[in-house]
């Protein structure tokens, strides 16, 4: 498992940029980003190579911020990557309640960060059937 990070953002200006500068002033790298949103806010969710870092720097600012774990899959990037994943969750009744992708650079994988509804079984489940979670360290230190 690994952090993820959670924004709260109101949809003003410059607030994303305001996060993306704090990270930028403390040398915090993201190594993954997305952002979900309605009309009002949108919540920012990041996987940094210093979590714990960047949810005080984020909360000393007035950001409200929550730290979540998360899974870091390994898919291969080729059609049906994904979907293979998802068919093994899906078989055991693992609800994916939302994910996103990066580029690993240096191996040409699509890692997908997801979080589902039983984190535990959702891990026990993927690697039991031979898929690579990425541990902490292989993410922050990509």
């Amino acid at each position: 498992m690994i952090k993820q990070i959670s924004v709260f953002l109101a949809n003003k200006h410059s607030r994303l940029a305001r996060v993306m500068d704090l990270m930028r002033q403390n040398d915090i790298v993201t190594r993954a980003v997305v952002i979900a949103d309605t009309i009002d806010f949108g919540i920012l969710r990041l996987v940094v190579d210093q979590p714990t870092l960047a949810a005080n720097v984020l909360k000393e600012d007035g950001f409200v911020v929550s730290e979540t774990d998360v899974l870091a899959v390994a898919v291969p990037d080729e059609p049906g990557g994904l979907a293979g994943m998802l068919d093994i969750l899906t078989a055991a009744s693992i609800n994916v309640e939302y994910l996103y992708t990066y580029i690993d650079k240096s191996g040409g994988e699509a890692i997908v960060v997801l979080r589902v509804d039983d984190i535990i079984r959702g891990r026990s489940t993927l690697l039991e059937a031979g898929k690579k979670l990425l541990t902490e360290k292989e993410v922050y230190n990509d």
